[in-house]
């Protein structure tokens, strides 16, 4: 069985790759990168490092050759591009004879308004159409996407959002390697679709947390959307960034990542790390 994880040098897909490394021998394991320059580490570990461009087809159908097991880690880049994309994907994953195509998601991507859904909602769909048996993974939100505005919790800022009350399935993004690690090598996960999200928090609870962690009190300043974006622009995040984050709040405040889930015990044996302990971690790395 070989094993070929898309994405391998970005945040997620060196995660998983690393937990592989910890169950399967290195000679069964490939990764496809853009610049396998930036794979020497692995390279070095003996992974089978393969050039894969997903705007270039053929380098993902040579890619793909010989790969029993697919990890598709979904790209960046606008909806379009990352649609299509995908499709290349998908298409190689097929022409090569891949036999099973794991793919990362987003929270209720069949039926969710998230403004990021319609891009996993196509590629689930492209994968379904394919008849090669699947498991999507569908992610709820990384802890570390909030990062920026824990960092400048810690160094006195509020915590500024505009997504209300809305509700979140934090969990760290190791928790998410974890999972997919183990459903490239589990059995019986074959056209499934798990919902991988921790247990569910608004801002404030999760501002509280945080505040817990530090020993301090965090204010939390709820915003409009404007304003929102008046903040962000005002710290310096880029014009093109700015309808992005907003976007996310918007998503959050209209409930698309408030999805109960019990997916990770399933995987992992365990739930996600609750929220105030996987805040220390951040916090402490």
């Amino acid at each position: 069985m070989k094993i070929l994880v898309t994405g391998a040098t970005g945040k997620l897909g060196s995660r998983v790759v690393d937990v592989l490394l910890k169950t399967v021998p290195a000679s069964q394991l490939a990764v496809s990168v853009r610049n396998p320059e930036k794979a020497e580490g692995l390279r070095a570990r003996g992974v089978d490092v393969r050039l894969g461009d997903f705007d270039r087809p053929e380098t993902l159908q040579t890619a793909f050759t010989g790969i029993d097991r697919l990890l598709i880690i979904s790209a960046d880049g606008d909806t379009e591009t990352r649609i299509r994309q995908h499709n290349n994907a998908v298409a190689a994953a097929e022409h090569a004879g891949v036999t099973f195509i794991a793919y990362t998601s987003i929270a209720n991507a069949s039926g969710s308004t998230n403004f990021l859904a319609p891009v996993h909602r196509t590629t689930e769909e492209a994968i379904v159409k394919t008849s090669i048996p699947y498991t999507f993974l569908r992610n709820n939100w990384y802890l570390e996407n909030e990062l920026s505005s824990i960092q400048g919790v810690m160094a006195g800022a509020p915590w500024v959002t505009s997504a209300g009350s809305g509700k979140v399935g934090w969990a760290l993004q190791q928790e998410y390697a974890e999972a997919a690690a183990a459903v490239l090598v589990g059995n019986g996960h074959e056209n499934k679709t798990y919902e991988l999200s921790g247990q569910l928090h608004t801002q404030d609870e999760l501002a509280s947390a945080l505040g817990e962690v530090l020993g301090k009190e965090v204010s939390v300043q709820q915003v409009d959307d404007a304003t929102y974006a008046d903040i962000l622009k005002g710290v310096g995040v880029p014009d093109f960034v700015v309808p992005i984050l907003v976007s996310i709040q918007q998503g959050i405040r209209e409930g698309t990542l408030e999805i109960e889930s019990d997916d990770f015990e399933k995987l992992l044996g365990r739930p996600a790390t609750p929220i105030r302990e996987a805040l220390a971690q951040i916090v402490k790395s």
